[in-house]
């Protein structure tokens, strides 16, 4: 994944200021830093659910916002914007399930619906991420009938459903108690364990990310400050504003 000149406005407030990061097939990168650094915003924007205001994005070597013509970067169609798009897989703070829907519907939803799969194939291949994460005995329960938890680990399961090459990880762990952190990292663990999949995650949790990640990267006012392995970075800041950072967020 390879990001060049990406900015990005909401009205006065620049959010992200012509970010240039690149990604390699199969990295772990956790990028970290204050409330309204712009983190989440680079998620967003490789979802495709914030358009940059300038930049280019590429997912496996193909621009996501724009098409080559001749020599030419034109604006993308919305057939390319999607067909690009659907190689990446997010899990959002809040869970964002259907209610309606039990857990392996809500696995199974795009599978079938978006990609046109066989339901058939699409069920087998759901039950067999909820034993992934550990809810094969939840599939037919609802939103409501599970924990905060539980509801993260069947959303972790709907975006790698689609068997994305990309997967993003906004705060996964922010909106829940305490003792229910610990399962959701878990899960993350293993994923990243088997190494098949990229994957970009914005989170506070410093012990997770120096186990988990390749590399670091700390945020700050729309750009990178600077980035390095967990050891580097996390034991050894060379930023004042990464120290200051990181000592606040150790305090806690």
């Amino acid at each position: 994944m390879r990001m060049r000149g990406v900015t990005k406005a909401f009205g006065e407030n620049v959010v992200l200021r012509d970010l240039d990061l690149d990604v390699e097939a199969g990295e772990r990168v956790v990028i970290i830093g204050p409330s309204g650094s712009g983190k989440t915003t680079i998620l967003r924007a490789i979802m495709t659910l914030e358009r940059p205001d300038s930049g280019t994005i590429e997912i496996g070597g193909e621009h996501l916002y724009h098409e080559v013509q001749g020599t030419e970067l034109k604006p993308a169609s919305e057939k390319h914007v999607r067909r690009v798009r659907s190689r990446v897989g997010m899990v959002f703070q809040h869970f964002n399930l259907f209610p309606h829907m039990t857990a392996l519907e809500n696995v199974t939803l795009a599978p079938v619906r978006v990609q046109g799969r066989d339901r058939d194939e699409a069920r087998q291949h759901g039950m067999e991420l909820l034993e992934k994460v550990g809810l094969a005995d939840h599939a037919h329960h609802t939103p409501g009938q599970l924990s905060g938890g539980q509801k993260q680990r069947v959303a972790i399961a709907r975006a790698l459903a689609t068997e994305p090459a990309v997967m993003l990880f906004d705060e996964v762990t922010s909106a829940l108690d305490p003792e229910l952190v610990g399962e959701v990292l878990s899960v993350l663990r293993d994923i990243a364990e088997e190494g098949a999949t990229t994957m970009m995650l914005v989170t506070h949790e410093m012990g997770f990310a120096s186990e988990v990640a390749d590399r670091v990267v700390m945020f700050d006012h729309g750009q990178i400050l600077e980035s390095g392995t967990p050891d580097q970075l996390l034991r050894d800041p060379q930023e004042q504003r990464t120290k200051d950072f990181l000592g606040a967020v150790f305090e806690h």
